[in-house]
């Protein structure tokens, strides 16, 4: 399984040098890529009085993954950058298909896309776009960017988006940049089959993983297409999952298929960077012997 560590974009800070210091740590321990949430804005909770929770606040930090990717491009060599997700639905398509092309370019070739619908009413609604329509558009989202990476000129005709005879340029290194799919609902699964080269299936474990694994077995196949060319990336959380867990949860996860597992060192207490960086040394060490 490749090796990936978490982003602690929460509890880093905005120092660019500390930042720089860590990604080339991640990328000196031999780790093989670098995942990042994403949220354009946080709520007030105490301002929504309809029942909504937030996981993360306005009090919660968020650097912007692709300004983020595209300072890191020339800080290292072989890092993979991974968004896991990018909120595809409060986005424009035709700009992130331009940035991301771009950090593709600046990276030759290491980005992969983590996509998802969210689950911010309040963010996505203030950024300008529909919450309930949010499963629909991302749909047409992701046919629309695998065009824009692989065409010099596009013509599309969707409900949601109309291009005539437009293209980017320049186009991206990986034609088209590997598209992987937060989420497990029958909608998404049904999506990533279409359209997925991976799926990120957080916060559930190899017992509820079996039967979604199963469900996109089906789907794949009635697309053509083989599991064993499909990645699928869990995670480990320091704050939540013991040492004690971790070898029935990668070892259930490799029965079901899984190629890639990260380390997410937030909310376990550390202090400093050096400390998630060592939780990182700590956790390759141990991975060695599972």
């Amino acid at each position: 399984m490749k090796l990936g560590a978490v982003f602690p974009q929460t509890e880093i800070g905005t120092d660019p040098v500390v930042i720089r210091d860590y990604v080339q740590a991640v990328e000196d321990l031999g780790y093989d890529y670098l995942l990042t949430y994403e949220h354009i804005l946080g709520a007030d909770p105490a301002d929504y009085h309809d029942g909504r929770r937030f996981a993360y606040t306005y009090r919660d930090m968020f650097h912007e993954p692709f300004v983020l990717f595209g300072y890191l491009a020339a800080l290292t060599r072989r890092l993979e950058f991974v968004t896991g997700i990018l909120i595809l639905p409060q986005r424009n398509t035709a700009l992130v298909a331009k940035q991301a092309a771009e950090v593709d370019i600046l990276t030759g070739g290491r980005l992969r896309l983590g996509v998802g619908v969210g689950w911010n009413q309040a963010e996505m609604e203030a950024v300008g776009y529909d919450f309930a329509t949010r499963g629909r558009r991302i749909e047409e989202q992701v046919a629309l960017l695998r065009e824009l990476w692989t065409k010099p000129l596009v013509t599309f005709e969707g409900r949601y988006h109309t291009i005539r005879n437009l293209g980017i340029n320049p186009l991206p290194v990986q034609r088209p940049i590997p598209l992987w799919f937060g989420g497990s609902a029958s909608a998404v699964l049904r999506r990533m089959a279409r359209f997925g080269a991976g799926w990120i299936p957080s916060g559930l474990d190899p017992e509820q993983g079996k039967p979604l694994v199963e469900q996109l077995h089906g789907y794949l196949a009635g697309q053509g297409r083989d599991l064993a060319s499909f990645g699928i990336g869990v995670r480990i959380s320091l704050a939540q999952q013991p040492r004690a867990t971790w070898d029935a949860y990668l070892t259930g996860w490799r029965a079901l298929g899984a190629t890639h597992v990260c380390l997410n060192t937030m909310k376990a207490g550390f202090g400093t960077v050096q400390q998630h960086v060592e939780a990182l040394r700590q956790f390759k060490a141990e991975m060695g012997t599972l």
